[in-house]
């Protein structure tokens, strides 16, 4: 419920952005990770978004990687791989905070950054074509 809430209805307001970092602070564990499943629905719905807006979530995705709630880690992880995956910029900010992430020692941190350096490894040797800093797109069919 949480993810659909906040990637099918929420990552399409004018306040979004501002809400995915507010919730990322909060307390209780869906509150966060609202804020963590809202950024990752952004980073692959709002095609449009400039770069600084997805590389202002790294501090919190550092800052909140210690949570060693499933889903809050689940969401933190979730929300880094996708930042990563919209161009070759963002893929490069978000594998330098996934190492600084690993570099807290704590097992939630370790697992989020392991994960996460996993895939962001995987799709940086792959070529997507010509511009491999454009977004990605869903295909169609």
């Amino acid at each position: 419920m949480t993810d659909a809430f906040a990637g099918n209805l929420f990552d399409r307001a004018p306040w979004a952005y501002a809400k995915a970092a507010e919730w990322a602070g909060r307390e209780g564990e869906f509150q966060k990770r609202a804020g963590f499943a809202l950024m990752a629905m952004l980073a692959v719905h709002d095609k449009e978004a400039e770069d600084a807006a997805f590389l202002a979530f790294l501090p919190l995705v550092e800052r909140e990687a210690g949570d060693a709630r499933n889903y809050v880690k689940k969401g933190v992880n979730w929300a880094l791989r996708q930042v990563g995956k919209r161009n070759a910029r963002l893929r490069r900010a978000a594998i330098l905070c996934a190492k600084r992430v690993r570099a807290q020692g704590t097992p939630s941190a370790r697992w989020i950054a392991a994960d996460a350096l996993r895939e962001l490894e995987r799709t940086r040797s792959r070529p997507r074509g010509k511009d491999q800093d454009a977004p990605r797109r869903r295909a169609s069919g």
